[in-house]
């Protein structure tokens, strides 16, 4: 068989992946979810937050009567480990078009007590009943293609800060913001990438609650180093996104007090605007 049949005849499928069985709540009671967090997906030694993010909103999903999430608010509490982990979730109001519930994360700390790690409200419906009209001013944004781009695999030892996270994406970052890789941060806070799941799985809407939160920090290129830490995260999912890797962009206009806001547009290979997000985060000055 041909090597690109072969590729092809191995991609995963949406439902039958590593991140689709990483993020599989099994319920336990009505609103109770068991989970436990894989170590596949943590920065160092913490759990990204887009990846729980996805592991709520599967939650929310089973829990809700409609299937997609719209949008979806996190603060994230204290940092997520490896490990067991319990979803609880609450129907907050049901409608025809739109229903919304709220969900929190817990682990047990060393102590033997438990701790609530992210809490997230949300607003669910059906991405398949929407309008086609758009009218937008929004613009795709301008990545090199994918063969100009770099990706962990690229550089000659691992990056400061690299994570098993990196093993499971496919991440090409547009060479202009690559500049604090080499000791030359821009001094602007952007980060533009191709993205995708190292498996070939195409994106969905779990998936692109991952998308926003898995590039590097935008305070690299402000010329800033270590962990960035997600205090609150929104994330709004505006359709479902067509097969083929996405675009994300993320800026950072104002990093002040040690808080910076970062603001990602996610586009699918249609040139759609597919998914939007907001987070604050906290860096570490000096």
């Amino acid at each position: 068989m041909p090597e690109a049949a072969s590729a092809a005849a191995t991609r995963a499928i949406i439902g039958d992946s590593e991140f689709d069985r990483d993020t599989t709540v099994t319920r336990r009671a009505p609103g109770v979810y068991d989970i436990d967090l894989s170590a596949g997906w943590t920065i160092i030694n913490a759990v990204n937050g887009g990846y729980l993010l996805a592991v709520l909103g599967r939650a929310l999903a089973d829990a809700l009567p409609h299937p997609d999430p719209f949008t979806i608010s996190a603060h994230y509490l204290t940092a997520s480990r490896p490990g067991p982990a319990v979803v609880r979730t609450e129907t907050v109001r049901t409608g025809r078009t739109l229903s919304s519930g709220q969900a929190s994360l817990f682990q047990y700390d060393d102590e033997g007590n438990e701790v609530e790690r992210i809490r997230v409200l949300a607003s669910y419906g059906d991405l398949d009943t929407l309008p086609d009209d758009v009218r937008t001013s929004a613009q795709p944004p301008a990545i090199p293609p994918m063969d100009q781009c770099f990706g962990p695999e690229d550089g000659p030892a691992p990056v400061d800060g690299s994570s098993a996270i990196a093993d499971r994406l496919m991440l090409k970052l547009d060479p202009a913001t690559l500049g604090w890789a080499l000791g030359r941060p821009s001094g602007k806070g952007e980060m533009r990438a191709w993205f995708g799941l190292a498996d070939g799985r195409d994106a969905d809407p779990l998936s692109m609650l991952l998308a926003v939160d898995a590039l590097p920090p935008t305070a690299f290129e402000l010329g800033l180093k270590g962990w960035v830490p997600t205090v609150e995260l929104t994330v709004h999912i505006r359709c479902r996104p067509a097969p083929g890797p996405l675009r994300v962009s993320i800026t950072t206009r104002n990093l002040a007090g040690g808080f910076l806001e970062e603001d990602a547009e996610v586009w699918d290979s249609a040139d759609r605007l597919v998914a939007q997000s907001r987070q604050l985060a906290r860096v570490r000055l000096g």
